[in-house]
């Protein structure tokens, strides 16, 4: 199909809007067909052997021979279509890289962008509140980070929580013959869960973007860094239904916060707002929630592009002279909230949280 007189003007113009240089073998190609197709084949004396750029641009137009205009006409168009293509292709390359999601969950987001594995909590409508299916498969996303190439891994909530903690139906409609097995596999399950927070091999970032409630909060203590916005706020309300604290923070909390703090927190069921625990060490930083995702991100963007084995050898050296110490005090916690769970204080707190829920 030939093209028009209008096409080969519109391409003229388009040439302009290249912003990266095609290179001279290019440029010579696309002056040549120009003079091809406005002039006809090559009729200028050759110039001499030592006027360089004049010589190469006759050698080119001159190459074309007896190409018609239209041809010509037709082969600059495209030439010059092809260039606006590639370049448009770069920069979308360039403005969003390859993210790579991860198959095999339900319960979880995982992808992995700009050397960054994500793990986001992904049950809005339960406030990504932690059922069975959601620790095995935070198990199994934190097992594949730890393995994969990227650099950190960042565990997120999608919505308006990070996570309201344990899903309390995980006791719910569990006959009475069950109760000893339910606690003993509950034990179980949580002491892999926090284990793999434990032995997680590189860094491991907490961007937390709303309200944190009982095990995502304890495990905190267990992350390298955490973020969170100005409206996250921090609540372990253990003894209000007659459990004990888990993911290390019996241990990590006093040391963190100091005793007397930790005690409020763990004891007394305090509820911290982003500020206070930012000012008490478990939080890294607060950022105001209009800008906390654009801030963040650019932020672990930055981190991300850090030698990575550096990064990893480094984590686990800092981690190695506490990690026998954090896995004995895991294994206690479960000891104790497998009793805890069995216990009727538990149970009658458990019942009287689903009888007040049922009046809201």
């Amino acid at each position: 199909m030939q093209v028009s007189q209008e096409d080969f003007e519109k391409a003229q113009e388009q040439l302009k809007l290249l912003k990266k240089d095609p290179g001279n073998e290019t440029k010579l190609k696309l002056y040549a067909l120009f003079k091809q197709a406005t002039e006809g084949p090559c009729n200028s004396p050759k110039p001499g052997m030592l006027d360089f750029v004049k010589k190469a641009k006759w050698d080119a137009w001159n190459s074309l021979g007896n190409l018609s205009q239209d041809n010509a006409k037709q082969q600059y168009t495209e030439l010059v279509s092809s260039l606006l293509s590639a370049e448009s292709s770069d920069r979308k390359k360039d403005a969003s890289p390859e993210e790579s999601t991860h198959d095999g969950y339900e319960t979880i987001q995982v992808t992995t962008k700009n050397n960054i594995t994500k793990i986001m909590f992904n049950r809005p409508d339960k406030k990504n509140a932690i059922n069975h299916k959601m620790y095995r498969e935070i198990i199994k996303a934190l097992e594949e980070a730890g393995k994969d190439d990227s650099t950190i891994a960042v565990i997120t909530g999608n919505g308006d929580y990070y996570s309201s903690g344990n899903d309390l139906n995980n006791f719910t409609n569990v006959q009475p013959s069950e109760m000893e097995k339910m606690a003993k596999d509950g034990a179980v399950l949580l002491k892999e869960f926090v284990g793999h927070f434990i032995d997680f091999p590189k860094p491991l970032v907490a961007v937390v973007n709303g309200p944190a409630i009982g095990i995502c909060v304890t495990v905190l203590g267990l992350c390298d860094i955490v973020y969170a916005s100005d409206r996250a706020t921090f609540h372990s309300p253990f003894s209000q239904l007659g459990q004990s604290p888990e993911g290390c923070s019996s241990y990590l909390f006093p040391k963190i916060m100091g005793l007397a703090k930790a005690n409020e927190v763990l004891l007394f069921n305090k509820k911290l707002t982003a500020a206070e625990a930012c000012a008490q060490g478990l939080v890294t930083e607060v950022f105001p929630d209009r800008t906390f995702q654009k801030e963040v991100w650019a932020r672990l963007e930055a981190y991300a592009s850090l030698p990575k084995n550096s990064l990893a050898v480094s984590k686990q050296l800092l981690r190695s002279m506490e990690k026998e110490k954090l896995h004995a005090v895991n294994s206690k916690e479960c000891e104790v909230l497998k009793e805890r769970w069995l216990s009727d204080e538990c149970i009658n707190a458990i019942v009287s949280f689903f009888q007040k829920k049922s009046k809201l």
